[in-house]
């Protein structure tokens, strides 16, 4: 396994060269070129190795985060996740034939839990997804042509956004560090 807890400063010393050859890059701009020199999307995913690896303590492993997401109908949360989105279900769970739904569907490791139950969230959230290959989720998603919704693909600073709400408020911004 590599060693990142070298990345900080190879940020440092790449922009300090850098400014020796009179081109200026912001640290934030050095960390993101390090980590994607480590084969990562992005220094968030670097930071994370790091913090594996510091050892702080072998007893706390945290794990990926799996967001609870208010519904309030099967079926168009069916449509709006699985046919537009392209996510799997992957299993569903009801305390009865009666009760509310609770499932979980997934597309490239990312992980969603989609919940019918009153307590389990509050429609409106929001969530930030990094990722690779925008822009042919954009491309995927425009062929799609889903009949409520046509997001558009959008430069914000270093990276590419695209920006989904699904039928319940709740929005997804999906997001790729370009440079």
């Amino acid at each position: 396994m590599r060693d990142y807890r070298d990345a900080k400063a190879m940020a440092k010393a790449m922009r300090e060269a850098l400014a020796g050859a009179e081109l200026t890059i912001t640290h934030s701009q050095a960390l993101e070129i390090v980590a994607r020199q480590f084969g990562l999307p992005n220094w968030n995913v670097l930071s994370a190795r790091i913090d594996e690896g510091s050892g702080v303590s072998e007893a706390i492993a945290l794990q990926q985060a799996v967001p609870i997401v208010r519904i309030f109908d099967v079926a168009k949360a069916r449509e709006f996740y699985l046919d537009f989105l392209g996510f799997t279900i992957d299993w569903e769970h009801r305390y009865g034939e009666d009760f509310p739904l609770y499932m979980q569907v997934s597309r490239s490791g990312l992980k969603l839990h989609l919940s019918e139950h009153s307590g389990d969230a509050t429609p409106g959230g929001n969530m930030c997804v990094y990722m690779t290959g925008i822009r042919e989720l954009h491309a995927e998603l425009t062929k799609k042509q889903y009949r409520y919704m046509r997001p558009g693909l959008e430069k914000a600073g270093d990276r590419l956004e695209l920006q989904v709400t699904d039928p319940f408020n709740n929005r997804i911004r999906f997001m790729e560090v370009v440079g």
